[in-house]
């Protein structure tokens, strides 16, 4: 994008986005969100799962500076889009005593870390399952519909935006670490298992009235220092492998994306492209405001994610602004910041 292009993208989000935000209203009605730890605010502090973030260091930089349940030490991407987008609050956690009342027609979060867009990584983990996470959806609508009647109801839920962020669990947590699965399927082939249940996770949204939706691509799997620790041989350097994975999965993404824009009339259905402004960070820190980009900040930074990450953990870092990465797979809340700002411009058409 030259800098024409640029500065008139910036000067249409400045004028057209943000006047509405300016007078107190949300651009939306609702924020849905969907999918695994990159944006689980809370929902596995209430599972029977060892995978959680709700104890230190994890949301020490976070508004309270407590520990919540995210995987971050602050905000996540999607806390950053809720405020872009005008909002006052955050969807809550839906399992969270927070998700009570009228906090609700606002938005509500089902996403829940280690689950996957195949509902078998879930299920190892202990962690709700995205055809669950669909159930509890379904199950909000009834609430939403009991306070603010049919109509307004369908409003909130057409109008809202409902993101899904999904997939990274699946290869890293599941297909990479699992023989049988990898016996059974080739990458190309898991790839399409699971956009066809992304395919059918879309369209039962949109059955339940559904029109403006969000999916984020895998990001660089192979640079991710977990990745890196687990799979790159002994080399500190991004495992190129997995990232051609990524590319394979998300070009299938795109593909399936474009094919249900077309069968479902009124489907606003944007793929938010993260592999390539996270691969910009880690390759090219110094550019974009950090110091390190290969280890994270957590512990030794090459591995420690979830209990392993904890306020005994040797050599954490004092300032997490310095980092692209938190823990071992999970983003800061500097470089949250960054993805947040690259979504709000990549999703100009669910909000026009």
């Amino acid at each position: 994008m030259g800098f024409g292009s640029s500065f008139w993208a910036s000067y249409f989000l400045l004028h057209v986005l943000v006047a509405p935000v300016a007078r107190g209203d949300p651009l939306v009605p609702a924020l849905i969100i969907f999918g695994d730890s990159v944006v689980d605010v809370g929902n596995n502090n209430n599972l029977t799962t060892l995978i959680k973030a709700n104890f230190l260091p994890y949301g020490r930089d976070f508004v309270n500076h407590r520990p919540t349940g995210r995987f971050c030490n602050g905000k996540l991407a999607t806390d950053f889009t809720a405020e872009y987008l005008g909002f006052t609050t955050y969807p809550p956690a839906y399992l969270s005593p927070d998700a009570t009342g009228r906090s609700i027609l606002t938005g509500a979060n089902f996403a829940s870390a280690a689950s996957g867009l195949f509902d078998g990584t879930a299920q190892l983990y202990s962690a709700i399952s995205l055809t669950r996470q669909l159930s509890y959806y379904r199950d909000y609508q009834t609430k939403v519909v009991y306070m603010a009647g049919k109509s307004r109801a369908d409003d909130i839920f057409s109008g809202a935006i409902h993101l899904l962020s999904a997939g990274s669990s699946d290869f890293i947590q599941n297909y990479y670490i699992n023989p049988v699965l990898r016996g059974l399927y080739s990458v190309d082939r898991f790839s399409d298992l699971l956009t066809s249940s992304y395919s059918s996770f879309i369209q039962n949204l949109y059955v339940l009235g559904a029109r403006r939706i969000g999916v984020t691509t895998l990001p660089p799997t192979g640079c991710l220092p977990a990745a890196i620790t687990l799979f790159g041989a002994g080399s500190n350097q991004c495992v190129e492998r997995l990232n051609q994975d990524a590319i394979l999965f998300n070009n299938k993404l795109n593909s399936t994306s474009r094919g249900l824009v077309n069968k479902l009339p009124g489907l606003k259905l944007v793929v938010f492209d993260i592999y390539q402004p996270l691969l910009n960070m880690i390759r090219k820190p110094d550019e974009n405001g950090f110091f390190e980009s290969r280890r994270a900040c957590c512990g030794t930074g090459t591995l420690e994610t979830s209990l392993l990450c904890n306020d005994r953990s040797v050599g954490t870092c004092s300032n997490a602004t310095d980092y692209v990465f938190w823990d071992g797979f999970h983003p800061s809340e500097a470089a949250n910041k960054i993805l947040a700002g690259d979504l709000l411009e990549q999703g100009f058409d669910l909000i026009s």
